[in-house]
């Protein structure tokens, strides 16, 4: 299935899965934000597939707008969300395998700090699973 993915389809899954990340680690900026990215980004090493092929490629295609919260939001919610949709058209499985793969990375940043997420990582959370489950 990752042949059939163009360059701008693999863009798209990277800018959504590294934004993603990039989205919890603002949302934990008062513990450890680098622990954040750390734990979620390490997570993909994990991931399989034609979504563990493209997260896994060296190649920095994409550019997150991380100016703030905000405006990195209005770039990867849609994303996620695009992501999805691209990939339900080639092989709904593999759409079901990148929201697996976020979640898991998701997690992991959640468990960055020790105890419940707080109020904002719960809300980031709460955003990026919305915005997968959109599609």
């Amino acid at each position: 299935m990752n042949a059939e993915l163009t360059a701008q389809d693999k863009s798209v899954i990277r800018t959504a899965a590294f934004g993603a990340v990039t989205l919890m680690s603002y949302a934990g900026i008062a513990g450890s934000a680098h622990k954040v990215a750390t734990e979620g980004t390490l997570a993909f090493a994990s991931a399989t597939g034609a979504v563990g092929h493209v997260l896994a490629a060296k190649t920095h295609d994409f550019k997150l707008k991380a100016k703030s919260a905000a405006t990195l939001a209005d770039q990867v919610l849609p994303a996620l969300t695009a992501s999805v949709t691209l990939l339900e058209a080639h092989d709904p499985a593999e759409a079901e395998n990148f929201r697996t793969t976020i979640n898991v990375a998701i997690a992991a940043a959640n468990r960055a700090h020790k105890g419940a997420p707080s109020p904002a990582m719960a809300a980031m959370t709460a955003k990026i699973d919305t915005a997968l489950n959109v599609a």
